[in-house]
Parts: C-alpha cells; structure tokens; sequence
C-alpha cells in the first residue's frame, strides 16, 4: 500500500512537470496573472474593496522589467478579464491578452521587476479597448488608483477616471500614473493561449467562450473576491 502511494504520488508529480514544461509563453503569463491578483487581494491595503466591485474589468500585467522602460518600449504583456453580460452585469468571463506600451511612467521603477494592475470602472471607450489601441490620458481618462481599506470609491477624482492604476514593486503596492501609454489587445498571444485565432471583442463579449484552464485562477480570484457588479450605473 505504501510503495502504491508513493508511485501515485510521484506520477502526480511528474504530471505536473509535464504541463508546466507543456505551456507555452503566453499560458505561462496568463496563470501567473491570476498568482499576481491573489497575491496583491492578500496585501493588508490593496485595492478598495468596492472599488474593485464596481469595476467592469480588471488587466494585470506580471513581472515588467525594469529595463524595457523608456521612450518607446514595450512595458509589458498581461491579460484582462471581464464581466459578463451586456452592460458587465454578469459573473466574470474568458481573459483576453493585453499589451502596454510607450509612453514613460510618472515615478521611478523600483526593484527587478513591477507588476502592474488597471481597473476598467466604466464602459465608456470600452469599444476601443477591446478593438484598437487606446492612449492612456488621451482616448481614455486614467489614475493612480487608491489603496487601503478606508479609501473612499466615491472620490469624483477616482470616479471620474475610466481606468484606475496600480503598481507593485518591491513588496509595495500604489496607485501610479500611466500617461502617455497605449493599451492594445495582444490578439496573437490570444491565439496561443486558446490555441485558434480569436480577438479580444470575441472573448470577452462572446458568450460561448469557455474559460481556458490557464485562466482559471484568474477569474476564480476575482469572482471569489468581487462576484457582483455594485456600481449604480449599467456601462455607458
């Protein structure tokens, strides 16, 4: 009985490190955006609470490195999940990859690498960031978003702002200004992680679009930590 256990044990191990060598660059990123948003809700002030249950969509981007910062460079590549439903009433859905990039942050990159989370509070230019790329502070309004558990989701500042943004580097977590970035959908890493082509419009207003196993965690932390959409208003 015990040498059986020990066998199952280690095939179960083994089964893990086959899928782990499995998964291609863009699954790889995709999971360990679910690890950065458990790991950020799990900081003592992270983000608002009713915040986040008013948001509409939530992108994270892991691991940007320091280095790729500067005057046209890539910042980083992410995903965004969504809630569901025709004006993001509904529980949240399939994850898009995202990418960010150009511009130049408003504070200095501490440590090896940021990682970085953007909440969609509004539908307002939700078109454009699910079809094109959109200017961050241009096509549409951003903020450094708030933290702690007393700061206030009702700020016309951070209410007024259609994506609110955070960073976290070094073990801190803040609000940071990303201005002058762009905020396209990263079409190609979709299809590897869903392994067809398919856009970002598709997966998040699609209604058939099943949530890939890579993406699980993701959407399960975010379902688990914000399951309704409390703002007062439909997407607009």
């Amino acid at each position: 009985m015990k040498k059986y256990l020990v066998a199952a044990a280690c095939l179960t191990l083994a089964a893990g490190v086959v899928y782990a060598q499995d998964l291609n660059k863009e699954q790889k990123r995709l999971e360990e955006s679910g690890v950065v948003m458990q790991e950020v809700l799990n900081i003592p002030d992270n983000i608002p609470h009713d915040l986040l249950e008013k948001a509409e969509c939530v992108i994270v981007f892991p691991s940007v490195k320091k280095l790729a910062f500067g005057v046209g460079a890539e910042y980083g590549r992410g995903a965004m999940v969504c809630r569901t439903g025709e004006h993001f009433r509904g529980p949240w859905g399939a994850p898009a990859m995202y990418a960010l990039e150009g511009g130049s942050f408003g504070f200095q990159i501490g440590g090896e690498a940021t990682d970085l989370i953007l909440l969609v509070m509004n539908g307002k230019g939700m078109d454009s960031i699910l079809s094109s790329k959109v200017k961050l502070g241009g096509d549409a309004s951003v903020a450094a978003g708030p933290v702690g558990r007393d700061a206030s989701a009702d700020t016309d500042a951070w209410m007024r702002a259609e994506i609110l943004s955070y960073s976290r580097s070094r073990g801190l977590f803040v609000g940071v200004s990303l201005e002058g970035t762009t905020l396209r959908p990263d079409d190609d890493a979709s299809a590897l992680v869903y392994g067809h082509a398919i856009k970002a419009k598709e997966i998040v207003r699609g209604e058939k679009t099943g949530v890939p196993a890579t993406g699980r965690h993701f959407v399960d932390v975010l379902q688990k930590s914000a399951p309704r959409n409390e703002s007062q208003r439909g997407s607009n």
